[in-house]
């Protein structure tokens, strides 16, 4: 399956351009880069495609058929998933299965900010909450990418019920002696920030990704008052106790790869 990744990725011919310094790059020039900009060293945002090529010596994705429904009929909800399944290539925001790395297995999930912003709908709730509990079940750790914009607003009080729905799988995952690790990337905020996202045994953050709950104009209004320059990036949030590594994204796959085969012995 991996080698079918690799496949699509460098078969995909449109070019991107670099938000920070403006520069143009082939798109398996990026590939070869880590999603990096070569120039200015900014990450690009990646697919969960892009990050289990990566990351994965070997991956078996699950239930990759799970679609949503528009079940409160939210006015024109219908054509964004028709238009986020088309522009992503995916059928949700999130995809997950088990994989190896070094011949350590464990279950992973993946988050897609390119499906309607990594919004949380029941669909992401319920793959993720199936991660869990097959990784309990099969004695598994779990090591989650996370990328948010928030709960997705066209399903409601169904989408944030999703928060507990999830933070009840990972408690049940924790109480049997089990290791999950978080990496949060750019951007990780909303309800799965104030979830899953921070419930991690271990926290890893991608360099100055932004990591939050609420908009920082939106704090500041709400508090009336000015808040740090930077508070919501991984360097904060690594200085005030909220994660425990920042991590250069080539170098990810040896850090997880050393986690899982410390907490295996």
């Amino acid at each position: 399956m991996i080698g079918n990744f690799f496949k699509s990725l460098y078969g995909e011919k449109e070019n991107k351009v670099c938000k920070k310094c403006g520069r143009s790059y082939t798109y398996s020039e990026l590939v070869k880069h880590s999603m990096i900009c070569p120039n200015c060293g900014e990450y690009f945002r990646m697919t969960p495609r892009e990050r289990l090529v990566m990351i994965c010596d070997k991956f078996e994705e699950i239930d990759a058929n799970l679609t949503s429904e528009n079940i409160l009929n939210f006015p024109n909800y219908d054509e964004k998933l028709k238009t986020a399944t088309k522009t992503s290539n995916s059928k949700e925001a999130v995809v997950y299965g088990v994989a190896e790395i070094a011949g350590q297995k464990f279950v992973i999930f993946v988050m897609n900010s390119e499906f309607m912003m990594g919004s949380m709908g029941r669909v992401v709730g319920e793959k993720i909450t199936r991660a869990f509990e097959m990784a309990t079940e099969k004695k598994l750790p779990v090591v989650g990418f996370t990328t948010s914009g928030g709960a997705r607003m066209q399903e409601g009080i169904y989408s944030l019920m999703q928060m507990a729905k999830v933070s009840g799988a990972v408690k049940r995952h924790s109480d049997a002696g089990l290791l999950y690790i978080t990496v949060l990337t750019d951007p990780t905020t909303g309800g799965v920030t104030a979830s899953f996202a921070m419930e991690g045994d271990i926290i890893i953050a991608e360099p100055n990704a932004l990591i939050g709950f609420a908009g920082a104009r939106v704090i500041e209004q709400t508090i009336g008052q000015k808040l740090p320059e930077g508070f919501q990036r991984a360097e904060f949030l690594q200085e005030h106790g909220f994660v425990d590594i920042i991590e250069k994204r080539e170098k990810l796959k040896y850090t997880i790869s050393n986690i899982l085969k410390l907490h295996s012995c």
